[in-house]
């Protein structure tokens, strides 16, 4: 039988795979009929009355245009897109062919945003893309292909505004403190495509979005900083935000102008009846999926979260928790004690994790119904962070995995007698890009028995983790064993947690 370590492996890449490009698109998008051709989009349908148009921008949308113009055929009129510097070349080296446009391709490709920050290459292919988005008319239909990194690849400040001025005002931003969300008001404010701009300028014609989406919550008006969906920020916070960290005064004159200018801008009353954004691809779907494969597989499957945030050694507390509850239910202690502090111990975590929509107290109930006839799996993802000490090498699932596998070795030195010692336990975390952090591997297993046969090759996981060197430890360890290596996926739905524990 295939081992459990076989099986988060076959879990974690089919949930990636129902992510990809080209699988994901031709699951979501049909297009039907030869009179008057309809486009299907997950069930809904718009009416191709004209010519059809294609715009995109992202890490991901080379292969997602790729798919989509195959999906499309003769009725794609024309198409550009914006993409990361060097990405036909890489793919093309890693011999992903499937990513690439035909060599008759009528989709333009222009590739930017060197080192992910917006550039003369980027502002080019904005400027295309809002000239053809211009030039529609009500029997056109667009489609809009966004991914994660969709915002550094679209710049188009607000004339008379320069790429380097509004570069500048972020980085006086940046310097003084202030948080993501509040330079991602400010950039939106001052652009022309961002916050809804792209699907004001393609007005009248019908605008359909399909989004792989990278951000916790999947929220429209984040994700590419929200070019096709209405911005809940007006010109009053971005003059708010400026004012806070007393930058009113030092504005350049352009941005002064736009400012000035711009009818306070209420979102609220703009139309976007014309517009429709759905999200293709997600960390909940890939998770969705893999829950699936593994209740095929005789795993009782639960999902925790598609939320999961927080410091990697946090996050890893929560797991071994998850993990000791599983294995006194296992053993017939469910109701003890010991379990009951383990309950408590793990809604104090949640609460101070903050995940986003997480109802512990619901999964927990649903955990108390698995005895040891059947193998559990419990999957997670999100977006983990990492608190930098050290000089090493690694990335946040490597990281959590050393974590988890320190916890669970901690617990089990704790217990006697423990629970975790009669089940069979492996975890996994990988991001879902294939790349996690600056190294080869898109994330790690790891074992309860982890630490101790690490010791056994003189290998100390304290050290590595104080280091933040979780990759040098995996590659070390076992030559290399422990490592998830993928290879570039050419998608990303952000990270993505397994745990399978099987009664002894």
């Amino acid at each position: 039988s295939m081992s459990l370590r076989e099986h988060a492996l076959s879990l974690f890449r089919s949930a990636v795979d129902t992510v990809r490009p080209a699988p994901m698109l031709k699951r979501a998008v049909k297009l039907q009929g030869d009179g008057c051709p309809q486009l299907l989009v997950k069930g809904q349908a718009f009416p191709v009355k004209r010519d059809l148009y294609l715009v995109g921008f992202g890490k991901a949308v080379l292969g997602m245009a790729a798919a989509a113009e195959e999906i499309l055929g003769e009725h794609l009129i024309r198409g550009i897109i914006s993409v990361p510097l060097g990405i036909q070349e890489s793919l093309q080296r890693a011999g992903m062919q499937e990513m690439l446009l035909k060599p008759d391709s009528k989709i333009q490709v222009i590739e930017g945003a060197k080192n992910n920050l917006p550039d003369p290459e980027a502002l080019k292919g904005a400027v295309a893309i809002q000239e053809l988005a211009e030039g529609l008319t009500v029997d056109d239909l667009l489609l809009v292909l966004i991914s994660g990194g969709g915002s550094a690849l679209l710049p188009a400040p607000i004339p008379p505004i320069l790429l380097k001025e509004k570069e500048k005002l972020t980085k006086m931003l940046a310097s003084r403190g202030a948080a993501i969300q509040e330079l991602n008001i400010v950039r939106k404010t001052l652009s022309l495509l961002k916050g809804g701009g792209l699907a004001r300028l393609a007005y009248p014609a019908r605008v359909v979005s399909l989004i792989l989406s990278d951000v916790i919550g999947d929220p429209l008006d984040i994700i590419a900083s929200g070019p096709t969906a209405a911005s809940s920020h007006s010109v009053q916070d971005c003059l708010q935000i400026l004012a806070k960290y007393n930058l009113l005064h030092h504005l350049p004159k352009s941005v002064e102008t736009v400012l000035s200018s711009s009818p306070t801008k209420l979102t609220a009353l703009e139309d976007y009846s014309h517009v429709c954004n759905i999200i293709i691809g997600s960390n909940t779907l890939a998770l969705d999926e893999a829950k699936r494969q593994a209740e095929g597989l005789g795993y009782a499957t639960l999902i925790l979260s598609a939320a999961i945030c927080g410091e990697v050694s946090r996050v890893a507390t929560l797991y071994c928790q998850l993990i000791r509850l599983v294995c006194l239910g296992f053993s017939g202690l469910g109701e003890g004690t010991l379990s009951d502090e383990v309950r408590g111990n793990l809604l104090q975590l949640a609460a101070e994790l903050e995940i986003p929509g997480l109802n512990l107290a619901e999964f927990l109930q649903a955990l108390r119904g698995l005895g040891p006839e059947r193998p559990v799996c419990i999957l997670a993802g999100g977006e983990t962070t990492v608190q930098l000490h050290g000089t090493g090498k690694g990335g946040r699932n490597q990281e959590l995995a050393l974590h988890v596998g320190l916890g669970l070795h901690r617990a089990q030195a704790v217990e006697t007698s423990s629970p975790l010692g009669r089940c069979e336990i492996v975890f996994l975390s990988g991001g879902t890009d294939g790349q996690d952090g600056p190294t080869e591997a898109a994330g790690a297993f790891c074992s309860p028995e982890l630490v101790a046969e690490a010791l056994q090759e003189g290998l100390s996981v304290e050290a590595f983790l104080s280091n933040n060197d979780s990759y040098t430890f995996f590659s070390q360890f076992q030559g290399g064993h422990h490592l998830l290596v993928t290879g570039l996926t050419g998608t990303n739905v952000m990270d993505i947690q397994a745990i399978l524990i099987r009664a002894t």
